[in-house]
């Protein structure tokens, strides 16, 4: 069991490197569904960090290159964290297991074991 206590700063930090890194390899985050009362050209602005980016991103942070990252939650993931936990396996070369309300998704390669549902 990790501890996050003291390293919100820490994981911000990582959460943004990996935003970074993702861009670059063509992750765009779809802010769709975000702030439904904001403008499409003010959400662009406004990163989403749901708390399965922040967990994995803790993860990143926590652990030896290649070792799955586990989350579990208790609502359905978005397509945006879908999205983004695609692209983190992919240019991260890590294994992303994701337990949302319906499913796992297991995340290996930039794809997902779902196919999109």
């Amino acid at each position: 069991m990790f501890h996050i206590r003291g390293r919100m700063n820490e994981i911000y930090k990582t959460l943004r490197e990996i935003n970074s890194q993702l861009k670059i390899a063509g992750y765009v985050a779809d802010v769709t569904s975000e702030l439904h009362n904001l403008g499409a050209e003010d959400k662009g602005l406004i990163p989403s960090y749901h708390s399965e980016t922040w967990a994995i991103a803790f993860g990143v942070l926590s652990t030896t290159p290649g070792t799955p990252i586990r989350v579990a939650k208790n609502l359905r993931i978005c397509v945006d964290c879908h999205n983004f936990a695609m692209a983190l396996s992919g240019v991260y070369n890590r294994e992303v297991i994701i337990r949302d309300r319906t499913r796992f998704h297991h995340f290996r390669e930039g794809r997902c074991s779902c196919n999109g549902y």
